[in-house]
């Protein structure tokens, strides 16, 4: 059975089952799933219970209704807890604390993308590990278009997915990503049609929580390293690294292989 909490109100949905796979789901499509500053502060709260309290071995994150991912910040909410350099700072420590949440989360994040992924929705996903977008996928950064900048660390998330030079095309002009540029460049690992989208992310996310949890959190963890460059990364990933070999997966692992069964890993 699976087990709910919400957040924010009910605007941030969490959910995790027998299954070890979580969901966190961006739950106000009657505004095209943009979210407010309060919605930004839970989604650190939603990914700490969903693997800390959930034990979640997999991630999925999702846009509440079957249209859109997430229109991204909520415009509205600019007049006044963004409205100048000082409130964008306080604005913007709860976005960078969501980004961080998704990036940094121990274990692998998919984000299912449908219809809208624009301005901070697409920082989500672009935080995120894996992404995979049905054929109604489109996506936008606007910052040009409103006349802000957005903080750093959200930044180096889009210039990861996107590359280099859509990054700069995205930023620059506002212009919209289509989803052809976002396979070419590599932000997106699959489409499919949009009635194919939530078999392919569960298959994934199946495929994800049946492997050992030590292991896909030290390659993670060595991923992430490799992007950062640095050293306290890649000491903690060495360690993770090691230690799977003194795992009781480890030793299950090769029994199950000998023995030409499917493994029982307990991620310990």
């Amino acid at each position: 059975m699976d087990v709910n909490i919400s957040f924010a109100d009910g605007a941030i949905m969490a959910s995790a089952g027998g299954s070890a796979i979580g969901r966190l789901t961006i739950n106000r499509p009657d505004k095209r799933n943009a979210l407010t500053d309060g919605m930004w502060r839970a989604v650190p709260e939603a990914v700490d219970w969903l693997v800390n309290k959930q034990n979640a071995r997999v991630v999925i994150i999702e846009g509440a209704g079957d249209r859109d991912f997430s229109a991204g910040a909520d415009i509205g909410e600019f007049a006044t807890l963004r409205k100048d350099a000082e409130t964008a700072r306080a604005y913007e420590a709860g976005n960078s604390a969501a980004f961080a949440a998704i990036r940094h989360c121990p274990v692998p994040v998919i984000a299912a993308i449908r219809g809208i992924c624009f301005g901070g929705g697409c920082g989500l996903a672009a935080a995120a590990d894996i992404r995979i977008a049905d054929e109604t996928a489109r996506f936008a950064i606007p910052a040009a278009r409103l006349g802000l900048a957005y903080p750093l660390d959200a930044m180096q998330d889009l210039v990861r997915a996107l590359g280099d030079q859509q990054a700069r095309i995205a930023l620059f002009s506002a212009r919209e990503i289509t989803l052809a540029q976002a396979l070419a460049c590599g932000c997106i690992a699959v489409s499919c049609r949009p009635d194919r989208l939530e078999d392919e992310v569960q298959a994934l996310a199946t495929s994800i929580a049946a492997a050992a949890p030590l292991s896909v959190r030290a390659s993670k963890a060595a991923i992430s390293a490799l992007h950062s460059g640095s050293l306290d990364d890649y000491e903690r990933a060495g360690t993770l690294s090691a230690s799977t070999f003194d795992s009781a997966d480890y030793a299950e692992g090769r029994n199950a292989f000998m023995e030409k069964r499917k493994a029982q890993f307990r991620g310990r």
